[in-house]
């Protein structure tokens, strides 16, 4: 499978259309797939429960207290795919800074913005669509897409240098504190699987990791877009740090879409499909979305972490048995990430195209 060298069709910054009095034609979703709003509000009500919370501090206390917090994520992973952590070890500074310097990129003049226009070649740059299927329904979202680890595959030349207090320092920071989190729920998974805290870590090989920042303008029609289109990630684990003014995520728990109510503080984690392949569905990805607001844009900032690019990615042998065949063919991360690359947020659908026969 190849990768498109360009978009296929020339591409719209979002921002730009923020203004206007309707959504246009590309981002109108189908009748079946836009969000149930309210009339007069951007999000529908939770009615089925919110996503557990996490208190890592459990984890240095004693045997019961670890054990309780070990069995509080793996009721989350069985359970919901997603959850939310506080007390994680993440600088509360870090955080509220990574917030403040990356919406002022967004709100630099489009020309200084467009330096760094990405490709689906690697994605990383400032972005507007995923996929690269022509004529697709597109999503009202642009973002801001970057390498982290290995250090060798980093691409300074699309690291922003403006706004001045956008420093590479602070990003670099960021993802340093991010991966040092994603090793301490790599255990905390291996262990609740009844494996050695070692097994995520040996099968993920060199991890990798990625920044994507996500923007979403306002939006002058919310109930007919959506800001990103229902999928599950691709990769191992992602942590997301939420607008702590605008809320937007929903993720599906069975038939409903629940809005997921951030705690000041606090982190979410979900479950990404290498996990599930890894787990034979003992943990499994869950389908999430995006929606807007009519009133104000959102910003979150997504942290991929991913098992190595050219590991092949497959059951592990101590979760199958005659009763619990592997579920899933034996594929590389990078050959899996192609397919999302290729018909960008898609449900479940990506896994399903790697179930064995």
């Amino acid at each position: 499978m190849e990768v498109a060298e360009e978009w296929p069709e020339p591409i719209v910054r979002v921002q730009t259309l923020a203004d206007a009095e309707a959504v246009p034609e590309r981002y109108i979703k189908p009748p079946s797939e836009r969000p149930n709003l309210n009339p007069g509000t951007a999000l529908a009500p939770s009615e089925t429960g919110s996503l557990p919370v996490v208190d890592l501090a459990g984890l240095s206390g004693g045997a019961a207290e670890r054990r309780a917090t070990m069995l509080a994520v793996s009721g989350a992973c069985r359970d919901w795919g997603f959850f939310q952590v506080v007390n994680h070890g993440v600088s509360t500074e870090l955080m509220e800074g990574m917030r403040e310097v990356w919406r002022e990129f967004f709100r630099l003049p489009m020309a200084e913005k467009q330096a760094y226009a990405n490709s689906p070649k690697t994605f990383e740059g400032y972005g507007s669509r995923l996929g690269v299927k022509k004529g697709a329904i597109l999503d009202w979202g642009d973002y801001f897409f970057l390498q982290l680890s290995p250090h060798s595959i980093r691409n300074y030349d699309k690291w922003p240098v403006l706004p001045a207090s956008l420093s590479r320092a602070m990003t670099e920071a960021y993802g340093e504190e991010l991966e040092k989190l994603c090793g301490v729920i790599k255990k905390v998974l291996s262990a609740s699987l009844g494996l050695d805290e070692g097994f995520l870590h040996r099968a993920f090989g060199e991890a990798g990791a990625c920044l994507r920042v996500n923007y979403y303008p306002k939006c002058p029609q919310p109930d007919l877009t959506l800001g990103l289109s229902p999928h599950s990630d691709p990769g191992g684990m992602t942590v997301l740090l939420t607008d702590h003014h605008v809320k937007g995520l929903q993720v599906r728990k069975g038939d409903d879409w629940i809005t997921v109510e951030p705690i000041p503080g606090a982190l979410i984690v979900n479950i990404g499909d290498q996990i599930q392949v890894l787990t034979n569905a003992t943990y499994k990805s869950v389908e999430h979305r995006v929606v807007v607001n009519a009133a104000t844009e959102r910003l979150s900032v997504a942290f991929f972490f991913n098992p190595n690019d050219d590991l092949p990615i497959q059951p592990a042998a101590e979760l199958v048995t005659p009763g619990e065949p592997p579920l899933y063919k034996r594929l590389t991360f990078k050959e899996y990430k192609l397919l999302m690359r290729m018909l960008g947020p898609a449900g479940k659908s990506h896994i399903g195209l790697v179930k064995s026969n």
